[in-house]
This record gives structure tokens, sequence and C-alpha cells, in this order.
């Protein structure tokens, strides 16, 4: 007997994972929004292909808990959230969730809710989706742009969390204790603060999930446009990629970025566009990237991708917000 239980620990940490995938969702069947809407079909597609493929769905929770500890994840781990508590998660995304018995993650900015607004959902859908096992997180009150208005950080977070309390019970977005980035914005001064106060910083910049980044967990955006079943199915073949350490400059125009790795890889980078930027190799592990021309729009990423074995890629994203 001790030797099949240990032959089957030996199996599944063969398969198990030490790295999941995170999605991010607003809005569902509204094309009025396309930038953060997903089609009804392309929703549906992805459930069943990660039905099909038998990937595990967990609560986001589970996961960060599980890597904290230093344990394995079950083999392909991804975790499905929803920004913004829009009324179409309710309408929409939980029948289809039900249907293949998957849980979520929605992060709530919970005025809308207190004024009754008609796009969000109500404070009784919720409830009745906590009771399947949906779980709700703090997304803030009001959904500030915070890197300009950090005066109010305290009192955004605080009464986000003590109205998801009131409504939803004590329990709620406790263990552990989870902050979407409204307009997925950040910096040092916001980090410092979640972690100061307990809680985990989530932001919508793409990338994999792992123990190194659990300070700042890092999810793919789904919309229209990125929600296609080659993007959807590209981004859960994803590893992080094996970063030593990374050094951001802000005084240059645009601003620079050098990244060591832990070992040398084929990279290329890329702007939000899709444009590519010049990679310049300092060593055999250590290059530099900047963008050619000064940035236009309020945010910006640079994305670094490389081919991993059995078709996966590695892949790592940087924001860059303007401050002013």
């Amino acid at each position: 007997m001790k030797k099949i239980i240990l032959l089957l620990f030996i199996i599944y940490n063969c398969f198990a994972d030490t790295h999941a995938v995170v999605f991010t969702y607003h809005r569902f069947g509204n094309d009025k929004y396309p930038s953060t809407n997903i089609s009804k079909e392309q929703f549906k597609e992805q459930l069943e292909y990660l039905h099909r493929n038998n990937y595990n769905v967990l609560k986001l929770s589970t996961i960060i808990n599980l890597l904290k500890q230093n344990k394995e994840l079950p083999p392909k781990s991804i975790a499905l959230t929803m920004d913004d508590a829009y009324k179409s998660v309710y309408t929409v995304a939980f029948p289809m969730l039900k249907e293949y018995n998957y849980r979520c993650c929605v992060f709530v900015n919970t005025q809308p809710i207190d004024r009754l607004s008609k796009n969000y959902m109500s404070w009784d859908e919720m409830r009745e989706m906590k009771k399947y096992g949906v779980e709700f997180a703090n997304h803030s009150f009001s959904h500030p742009y915070l890197i300009q208005k950090k005066d109010i950080l305290d009192k955004e977070i605080k009464q986000a969390q003590k109205r998801l309390h009131e409504e939803l019970g004590d329990d709620t977005n406790e263990n552990p204790k989870m902050f979407s980035y409204p307009f997925g914005e950040y910096d040092t001064d916001i980090q410092q603060y979640l972690q100061k106060n307990g809680y985990i910083g989530i932001t919508q910049t793409s990338g994999v999930l792992y123990k190194e980044n659990l300070h700042e967990i890092p999810r793919y955006p789904m919309s229209e446009k990125f929600a296609t079943k080659q993007g959807f199915q590209l981004k859960l073949n994803t590893l992080p990629l094996p970063i030593e350490s990374v050094k951001a400059d802000e005084t240059q125009t645009p601003p620079s970025l050098q990244i060591k790795l832990k070992k040398h890889l084929n990279i290329g980078c890329f702007l939000s566009s899709g444009e590519m930027i010049d990679v310049t190799w300092k060593d055999e592990t250590t290059f530099q990237i900047q963008a050619k021309e000064k940035f236009t729009s309020r945010r910006e990423k640079y994305t670094c991708t490389a081919k991993a074995q059995k078709g996966k890629w590695y892949w790592f994203s940087y924001l860059w917000v303007d401050k002013h």
C-alpha cells in the first residue's frame, strides 16, 4: 500500500503545476462596449474548450492560498475573474458557469450597487451567486484613478470592504483579502499600502501567476479583440518568463526596462499595439528595451515572450502609467 501511495504521489507531482493562468472579463454579450465585452458565443466556446481539455477551473483564492503555502497546484489550473460586477455577469456569464459547474471571482466597486444602477448586479443577485460558490472581492468604492487620488485610497478600500461584509457576510474577501486595481493602474505607493494592510494586488497586466508575483497578480484581459479561439488558447499555454531581476527607468522618455533572465532565451518584445520593440542585449542573459517614440496613451505595456517547449510560450508584461 505504501508503494502505491508513493507511486501516486510521484505521478501527481510529475503533472502538478507551480503556476496558473488567470483571465479577467468585464461585460458579456454587450457589443456596445467592444473593448470590455466578450460575446456570448466567445465565452461559451472558451468554457467548452476548458471542459473538453480537462482544465482545473479553481477559485482565485484557492490558487493564491496554495501558492502561499508552497503547495503544488493541480495540473492546468486556471481562474476566471470579472471586474466591476456588471449586470451581464449575472444574466449571461453565471448561467453558463453553472452549466459547467465552474466558479469565478467577481471584483465589486460597491457605490453603483448601492445606488441601484440597472447596469450592475444587485446585492441579492450576488448573495445568490455566493451560495453557489462564486467569490466576491474588493474593487474600491467608487472606481477612481487612484494614482491621482491617493488621499482617498484608504477610504475607498475600507468603505468597499465594509459594504462587502455588511451585504455578503464577514467572511467575504478575507482569506485572502484581494484588491483589483481600478483601471488596472497602480504604483509602488499603492502596492505598499496594500501589503501593509494585508491585501493582495490584482492587476490587469498580462502574464502568468506563480509564487514570485503573488504581490501583483497578472491576468489576461478577455475582450472581443483578444478572445478569439487562437488568442485564448495561446494564453492558456503560457509560462512565467524566468526572470532574475527587473529594473525600470522612468527618467527616460519613453521609459526603458532592463531584464535579467535566469537563462538565455530568444526574446521578442512588443508594445500594446503589437509594434515590436528593439531588444538590446547587455550580456548573455540581460537585455534592455525602450519604445522608439513617446507614449500617446495614458497606459502602455512592454510585453516580452519567448518560445518554450511543447508549444508553450514564456510571457511577461510590464505596465507604465502616466501619473500626471
